[in-house]
């Protein structure tokens, strides 16, 4: 991905409609940095591992770089990561949909945050106009509780 701009807007999930339309992957991810201003983030998935750094949310958007990384390096990290920083690694998974012209990403989280499921939309301008789903509920998207870096400390289980 490199350098980008990340605009996106977070949604509570209504019903299981959705369900029959994807198949989910298994998602592994850990925090090096959980800073207001730097969130820097690993992440295994289908075979191969990422490093992103998120800057700071302002709004709906926030500044981000991805890069791939070789797996067994992210792996270590987060083995390391759960060794040494009693910190639990987040652990989901997440399904694509398309729905009228967009792409929605859904989040189905286990361990600590069994229970939370959450339908994320990436936009092009904040403003942006979309339909959302009959399974898209509540906007979450201002309420930093439902930040994956935060549902490492304060998991949705314990709310």
């Amino acid at each position: 991905m490199a350098m980008g701009i990340e605009i996106e807007r977070k949604f509570l999930i209504e019903n299981d409609n959705w369900r029959c339309l994807a198949k989910g992957v298994h998602y592994r991810q850990g925090y090096l940095s959980k800073r207001k201003e730097r969130i820097v983030r690993i992440r295994t998935v289908n075979g191969k591992g990422y490093l992103t750094i998120k800057g700071e949310t302002q709004g709906a958007k926030r500044v981000e770089y991805e890069y791939e990384i070789p797996e067994q390096d992210c792996i270590e990290m987060l083995a390391m990561l759960e060794k040494h920083t009693a910190k639990q690694v987040i652990e989901k998974k997440r399904y694509i949909i398309k729905y009228k012209g967009h792409i929605w990403e859904i989040d189905e989280f286990f361990g600590g945050n069994q229970g939370l499921i959450v339908a994320e939309i990436e936009l092009e301008f904040e403003e942006q106009q979309f339909e959302k789903p009959d399974w898209v509920g509540k906007e979450v998207t201002y309420d930093p509780r439902y930040f994956n870096s935060n549902l490492i400390n304060h998991p949705y289980k314990k709310w």
